[in-house]
């Protein structure tokens, strides 16, 4: 394919199941804050939990990718959705796009579950380590490891337990402190169309490799490797494990493999009715 241009169409010329996501995820994200106002916590609900926290439920490996945390989240997530799926759509069709879609959000979501069971399994074993030979040296390691956002917040706690070391109602409040992490982390739930629109952007660049995308409006670079730029982004801040990022990375990654899974099984096994334009 020749070097082209790419600049998508108006919103009222979209393709139905973009127009529709877009719309969703609009709806979703006001429903986020006036329902807030009446106690509704729309992110408790429809956000993604890890599996062993008690807020977790089976339907969030789907809503959670309608759920934004804030006005940047959506608008970036949906301005890709809309600047890629546009063309995507018209090519695959309504119903190729939509399964594309959610099976690449799906399973940017199985991913993050895994990350979050790698995490978790790392976090019980340093505490049980905590258990079994406490100490304020072991509890400070403990937190500067696993969570170092919180440290300075407990470091008045492990100083004073340093200068009474033989005291152990210290041993105690550290075993508190710790389950009160940990139910911290099971807390926080994913949200967000990232999974999914990253999987959008594989797409585009495995099926129009060589046309020119316009990043940030600056400069024109060729599709193919602004997602391999954004794919080893990816993967370097998630193998940088930054405690204090709280982008899922991971789960952008997932939904790039899981796109590229399916592209390879369409390759193979393609649909009966040819694509509509």
């Amino acid at each position: 394919m020749n070097e082209q241009q790419y600049s998508p169409a108006g919103f009222t010329l979209l393709p139905p199941v973009v127009k529709n996501l877009l719309i969703i995820n609009g709806l979703f994200f006001l429903a986020t804050f006036s329902l807030n106002y009446y106690g509704i916590d729309i992110e408790k609900m429809f956000g993604l939990y890890y599996v062993a926290s008690p807020s977790f439920r089976p339907y969030q490996f789907v809503t959670y990718m309608f759920v934004h945390a804030n006005v940047a989240h959506i608008f970036f997530n949906l301005f890709a959705l809309w600047m890629f799926g546009y063309l995507l759509e018209n090519v695959w069709g309504s119903k190729r796009f939509l399964i594309f879609y959610m099976f690449t959000g799906i399973g940017a979501a199985i991913t993050q579950t895994l990350i979050h069971w790698w995490d978790y399994s790392s976090i019980q074993a340093a505490a049980e380590q905590i258990v079994q030979h406490p100490s304020p040296i072991a509890f400070a390691d403990f937190v500067k490891s696993q969570f170092p956002q919180y440290y300075d917040s407990l470091s008045g706690f492990i100083n004073t337990w340093q200068r009474h070391a033989t005291d152990p109602g210290y041993v105690q409040q550290s075993y508190a402190y710790i389950a009160q992490l940990q139910n911290l982390y099971l807390a926080t739930p994913t949200v967000g169309a990232s999974g999914a629109v990253y999987g959008i952007l594989l797409a585009f660049g495995m099926m129009f490799p060589n046309m020119l995308v316009y990043l940030y409006f600056l400069v024109p670079i060729k599709a193919k490797w602004v997602v391999i730029g954004f794919g080893a982004f990816e993967l370097f801040s998630g193998i940088r494990n930054n405690q204090t990022d709280n982008v899922a990375h991971f789960a952008h990654l997932g939904g790039m493999l899981f796109g590229l899974l399916l592209i390879l099984y369409w390759k193979k096994r393609p649909f009966s009715k040819k694509p509509q334009f």
